[in-house]
């Protein structure tokens, strides 16, 4: 019996086939435009993989290759030893711990400024979309002029705040300024985002004994899935790559990976170890690579689906 009805579905698909109307494939002529897309995207992408071509293969070889002036050359004796260098023994002033230290300070940055930016920015974005709040334009003005304000202009009175609180040249004052920096922008982000939502839905949810939290938590929230994608890497490559922020309120301890790195290029005696650079700048730039290519896809999904429109 199975058989049999194995052998029907055959017929029947092989009998679907042949009835499905044919469109012969339309044969792909070479023409000027697109050859000249083609030869422009080329130029585009080798403008980035060869510079990202020499620094890889000069962190894997050794300096008396380096010295021979063949950059483009592969190593002829691959070595890891511009790696470890970097990671454990590279030094920051008078710090000889390696990478390694701003490694685990930039974590220690980035996560509790996370949870600030994006969680505040969520619930006033939410409370100013979707609810009546007094004196809304106003605020959502002063918050787009913050949004532009650049930093070096409140970098003393910032200073001075963070002083009196006891936090500057702390972790937390790092990660306390880059959550304060941040909130404007990821406050209209979230706000546009959460206004489109239909006031049906609110409606409902207030006549249904809602009050803020619980339409926030139970409605609000679940439906956040693509913004959060969207707000999480910007936030997270934003942070990562900082280096002003880090330099000034970081002080002796709570330096990030990105400003060992610029120590340890620039402040350098001797002969250039460039092998040792070129090692330490990957190490530097391998995290958020690696964010990237885990959720890059959700990123663009979060974008199309109308995460940040204007």
């Amino acid at each position: 019996m199975t058989d049999l009805t194995l052998v029907q579905k055959a017929v029947g698909g092989e009998v679907a086939v042949r009835s499905a109307p044919h469109f012969p494939r339309r044969k792909k002529r070479v023409t000027g435009r697109s050859v000249a897309v083609l030869v422009f995207l080329t130029i585009c992408a080798l403008f980035f993989a060869v510079p990202l071509y020499v620094v890889v293969v000069t962190s894997f070889k050794t300096m008396d290759q380096i010295r021979d002036g063949q950059i483009f050359s592969l190593p002829t004796s691959f070595t890891l030893e511009a790696w470890d260098y970097a990671w454990n023994k590279a030094c920051s002033g008078i710090n000889c711990n390696g990478l390694k230290v701003g490694f685990w300070n930039s974590v220690a940055i980035l996560i509790p400024s996370l949870i600030l930016s994006i969680g505040l920015s969520m619930v006033t974005g939410y409370a100013l979309a979707l609810w009546n709040v007094r004196w809304a334009g106003p605020f959502l003005f002063l918050l787009f002029i913050c949004a532009f304000v650049p930093f070096q202009i409140i970098m003393f009175p910032l200073i001075s705040m963070t002083s009196s609180m006891k936090v500057y040249g702390t972790l937390w004052g790092v990660a306390l300024i880059h959550a304060v920096l941040a909130m404007p922008v990821l406050t209209l982000i979230f706000r546009n985002f959460y206004k489109d939502i239909p006031q049906e839905i609110m409606s409902a949810a207030v006549m249904d004994s809602g009050s803020f939290w619980r339409i926030f938590g139970e409605i609000i929230l679940p439906m956040s899935g693509n913004i959060l994608i969207v707000v999480l890497i910007l936030q997270i490559t934003s942070i990562w790559n900082d280096y002003l922020i880090g330099v000034t309120f970081g002080g002796f301890n709570g330096q990030p990976m990105t400003v060992n790195l610029a120590n340890l290029v620039t402040i350098s005696t001797g002969t250039v170890a460039y092998n040792q650079n070129m090692a330490a700048a990957l190490l530097t730039a391998i995290p958020p690579l690696v964010i990237y290519f885990l959720v890059g896809k959700l990123f663009v999904q979060g974008i199309t689906a109308g995460a940040i429109k204007g």
